[in-house]
């Protein structure tokens, strides 16, 4: 009797999400499993489902859309469906996937790119019940802090004088590399002595923009600084300065998105002089929201379906080492369960930001 009551007694201590079983995840990664900023990205996801009692399960299309939707028609229509979907709008896929969803009974989340105006407008909304929102960084503003900090540190030219740019995007059919795109042009109209002489789509890579980094200055002899719009091609194109004898940091400056050990050592070093990152905590984040909903929360109360985040920050050298520690232990140090909305007001917002890490 002694023993039943014990057991009863074990039970009712239990939390209730550790008897149920654990709301199942299924994240679409676009990158390449050797990728460092979307093995990073994953890494925090991961860390978060573990405090929030997720079980998830990470699948990389090493950057080939047709994985990509491989893996979802698995994921939505194979036997052992997931409670939750999250994947990214790499190179426009995300209405294929929905498509996909129809009547499968998974719920979607779109992360770090989120639909583009017109596929919401070829999109019927109101079909897809489960897809329950969007979570992105503002890349736009990205791309402008970029070229402001760049030209901070460049300081000011004489009269009627300009400076020569060249600009490294990622994919055209990426829409954060055209938000980053459209940041980088804002901050243009904002400095007309900027003269930007090429802008190039380095498709995210590192030798390719090696490549192209080497005609470039050649082609351009003048140029002062380079803007990138990922870690990857601004070390490639730095290689390539390198490569002509002269010394990134000295004679030319250039910046970079993401937070790899190799860049933000590069930024310790001076060879990098414009740092943005933060972003890699959006699939973290969006952990917590798919925590909330399968409690029954109604996630868009605190702060509704679509999300633009502010997480973006100019890495100083400060930053830089704290992150390279945090890259190094994969030690967070987040309390994602305290960030959960269950039990708070509906003024509550969730106070997502790269500071979280930072204490």
């Amino acid at each position: 009797m002694l023993k039943v009551l014990c057991k009863c007694l074990l039970v009712l201590s239990t939390p209730f999400w550790a008897i149920a079983q654990a709301t199942s995840v299924v994240f679409l990664n676009p990158g390449n499993s050797n990728e460092t900023f979307w093995v990073s990205y994953a890494q925090f996801m991961q860390a978060a489902a573990r405090d929030l009692g997720l079980d998830l399960r990470v699948r990389y299309s090493e950057r080939n859309p047709d994985t990509t939707l491989f893996q979802a028609r698995e994921a939505l229509q194979g036997p052992e469906r997931p409670d939750y979907l999250v994947l990214v709008n790499e190179q426009y896929i995300a209405p294929q996937i929905l498509r996909l969803s129809q009547g499968s009974g998974v719920k979607l989340l779109i992360v770090n790119n989120a639909l583009t105006a017109d596929q919401i407008e070829l999109l019927d909304a109101g079909k897809y019940p489960n897809w329950i929102g969007s979570l992105v960084a503002n890349d736009e503003q990205a791309g402008y802090l970029m070229l402001t900090q760049l030209l901070r540190q460049h300081g000011p030219v004489a009269p009627g004088q300009t400076i020569d740019l060249l600009a490294f995007s990622g994919a055209k059919t990426t829409p954060a590399a055209q938000l980053r795109e459209r940041g980088l042009q804002r901050a243009l109209a904002d400095h007309p002595q900027v003269r930007l002489r090429q802008l190039v789509y380095g498709e995210w890579s590192r030798e390719r923009a090696f490549e192209q980094a080497r005609q470039l200055f050649k082609r351009y002899p003048q140029t002062a600084l380079v803007w990138s719009a990922n870690d990857e091609m601004a070390l490639g194109a730095m290689a390539a300065l390198q490569d002509s004898g002269r010394t990134p940091g000295r004679d030319v400056l250039f910046s970079a998105v993401n937070s790899s050990p190799e860049v933000l050592q590069a930024r310790l070093d001076g060879r990098l002089s414009v740092l943005v990152a933060g972003h890699f905590t959006v699939g973290g984040w969006a952990m917590v929201l798919l925590h909330d909903d399968a409690r029954g929360l109604d996630i868009a109360k605190y702060g509704g379906r679509e999300r633009t985040l502010d997480l973006f920050q100019l890495i100083d050298p400060e930053l830089a080492r704290r992150l390279l520690q945090i890259n190094a232990s994969q030690a967070y140090g987040v309390d994602f369960r305290a960030l959960s909305a269950q039990g708070k007001p509906t003024a509550y917002r969730y106070p997502f930001s790269l500071q979280l890490l930072m204490h």
